[in-house]
């Protein structure tokens, strides 16, 4: 069970459409064009509908909620019947986190069909949010097709008759809740921990197993999962059954290699401090439903909803960690560095995830161009955890956009002897990345084991593959194992545009034009944009006598805006064109390697978009 189910669970008459609400508000002639530039006004200056209305858009496709907001409201005071713009105006209190007023707006518009599934959510959790437990079981009813607004409503209404003290029939307004396969690692841990709340610690145990050790539940839901391995190890370790909570934690380090949330939890245990419980209260069992939901959805495209889902939890649960960290992963994704560094310093200074907070505060600081400042915070980071590895590859990534390559090679040597003789399987990024260092520092010698120990830790690394299947190509050495390692990346990643260049430029360094074309045009598709590649299949466009549409990529990617090196090189070409072919192996025209893609600093668990 894979996340894009999850995502196809999603209907567009209600949330979907509501997000690009507004083709009707306006007439067709006053419709704008989605504008990308920030606001730059005064709101105040703002005083018709249209010019509200057009700003708070505006506003709102730069995801700029608290300037929406204030844009609505002047829009709705101008047109107070205008059901549209209330509902757009709900939607950005939510968005915004400003969940009481979202209430409110949400109270006026309960008849509104077409809004009904946010509505009943917001006004649900509102009642549970304030122990109105029975209103709240009235509201949460859902008789629609949707298996995910069926289920979500389901376990928010159970922890709504918990909040009644029933919970017998909690539970088993869990287990009656029907649906496909992947409903059932919700429904355990949901049942688990209503159980544990009220006390039952047998039930909570089985329940909480259960969820633990289904697999299949894991691979979809890996952040549900991360929750019941905490649940259960807390349980087993408060009821004095200390190996038996190690057990545990070892079934998540199994699932999810050197995730440092795991590492903090397995040495609170081993220490003996006391392990409080993440659910304590029918509010928190709310908002861990509604974590839930947002965590399955959780990939590109899905921010909108799944920031929703995520901020009315956060009116349940302020002090979170997992959803203050994934809503700082969906800021950075949306590259709002700023609001993902204050999330991150949020997170509550005890959770077991503040560490990892620090190391994506760190890379975010970088990314608003304190590099300094991540430079000290990260390495001290490495200096209180010196086995940590992701410590050293976060340090390692803002070496890296620095192009520091001696510190980074000096930090990864430092790395290698830290985590001593005997690497684990995950540690091929740091060899990896050290190779990488000693690569662009043109040592080869030292880069060369490098590369060659990460791929004996994994050896179907595509990155690595590719890499120095390309670095011997580079050398007119190894050519044919280079070559099959090259071949074997693209085929275990065919959709990897980078990769996929690689390979091209690979065969037209060795003088493969026509076979270079077709690998060229392959990646342009799939990485459509790319400057380096739309330079690489010019050179190899004009190989081939297809001069003019050799000039038209070059021009592409000038327009693309190269690395500043890459623009004389490039301007060259367009000038004067390729030289003639002498009669040896080709060296390159332009360009070589792309740099691989970055991997995400964060655990897969921690809620960073994957």
């Amino acid at each position: 069970m894979r996340k894009d189910r999850f995502l196809r669970l999603l209907n567009g008459a209600a949330i979907v459409a509501i997000m690009g609400l507004g083709a009707a508000v306006v007439s067709a002639e006053d419709k704008p064009a989605e504008p990308k530039a920030e606001v730059t006004f005064e709101t105040r200056d703002v005083n018709t509908f249209s010019g509200a209305y057009l700003a708070a858009r505006t506003a709102d496709i730069d995801r700029d909620f608290v300037t929406a907001t204030e844009l609505y409201r002047k829009a709705l005071a101008l047109q107070p019947d205008n059901v549209d713009i209330a509902q757009r105006l709900m939607i950005t209190y939510l968005m915004n986190g400003d969940f009481k007023k979202a209430v409110d707006a949400a109270d006026k518009l309960k008849t509104d069909a077409s809004v009904e599934r946010i509505t009943s959510m917001v006004r649900g959790v509102d009642a549970i949010a304030t122990k109105h437990y029975r209103k709240a079981t009235e509201i949460l009813t859902y008789e629609g097709p949707n298996d995910l607004d069926r289920l979500m409503t389901g376990l928010l209404q159970a922890w709504a008759i918990a909040g009644e003290g029933k919970t017998r029939q909690a539970i088993a307004a869990v287990d009656k809740l029907e649906g496909p396969e992947w409903f059932g690692i919700f429904k355990s841990y949901v049942s688990g921990t209503i159980a544990l709340q009220a006390g039952d610690i047998d039930t909570a145990r089985s329940r909480l197993n259960t969820a633990v050790l289904d697999r299949d539940g894991a691979s979809g839901a890996p952040d549900t999962f991360m929750r019941a391995i905490f649940a259960l190890a807390r349980l087993e370790a408060d009821a004095g059954n200390k190996q038996k909570a190690l057990d545990t934690v070892a079934v998540g380090e199994g699932v999810v290699n050197n995730y440092t949330p795991l590492d903090a939890l397995r040495a609170s245990i081993e220490k003996g401090e006391k392990q409080p419980q993440q659910v304590e209260t029918p509010a928190e069992g709310a908002a861990s439903v509604l974590f839930a939901i947002a965590a399955a959805l959780n990939r590109g495209g899905a921010e909108d909803i799944v920031t929703l889902y995520l901020q009315t939890a956060r009116a349940l649960d302020r002090d979170s960690a997992d959803i203050l960290i994934m809503l700082g992963g969906i800021s950075e994704t949306l590259k709002k560095p700023e609001q993902a560094i204050a999330l991150y310093r949020e997170v509550p200074a005890d959770s077991p995830m503040r560490r990892l907070s620090e190391l994506q505060l760190g890379l975010s600081l970088a990314a608003v161009d304190k590099v300094e400042e991540a430079k000290t915070h990260l390495q001290a980071l490495i200096d209180q955890d010196p086995k940590n590895m992701r410590s050293y590859l976060a340090l390692g990534s803002v070496l890296s956009d620095a192009k520091d390559y001696r510190a980074m090679g000096a930090l990864y040597d430092r790395a290698v002897e830290a985590m001593g003789p005997v690497p684990q399987r995950s540690d091929w990024t740091i060899f990896f990345q050290r190779g990488i260092a000693y690569e662009r520092l043109k040592e080869w010698p030292k880069a060369e084991p490098n590369f060659k120990k990460a791929l004996e830790l994994n050896p179907d690394q595509a990155q690595v593959l590719n890499y120095l299947g390309y670095s011997w190509v580079d050398m007119n050495m190894n050519l044919e194992e280079a070559m099959n390692m090259i071949r074997k990346a693209v085929e275990l990643k065919p959709d990897d545009g980078y990769i996929v260049d690689s390979l091209g430029w690979a065969y037209y360094r060795l003088g493969k034009f026509d076979e270079a074309v077709t690998e060229l045009e392959r990646a342009a598709e799939l990485m459509a944009g790319d400057p380096t590649i739309n330079d690489h299949l010019g050179d190899a466009y004009w190989r081939v006598g297809r001069k003019l549409e050799a000039t038209f990529q070059w021009r592409q990617a000038l327009e693309l805006k190269p690395e500043p090196a890459e623009i004389p090189k490039i301007q060259a070409k367009l000038d004067n064109g390729l030289p003639p072919l002498d009669n040896t192996v080709p060296a390159a025209d332009a360009g070589g390697i792309n740099q691989p893609k970055k991997e995400p600093e964060a655990d897969v668990a921690a809620g960073k978009k994957s």
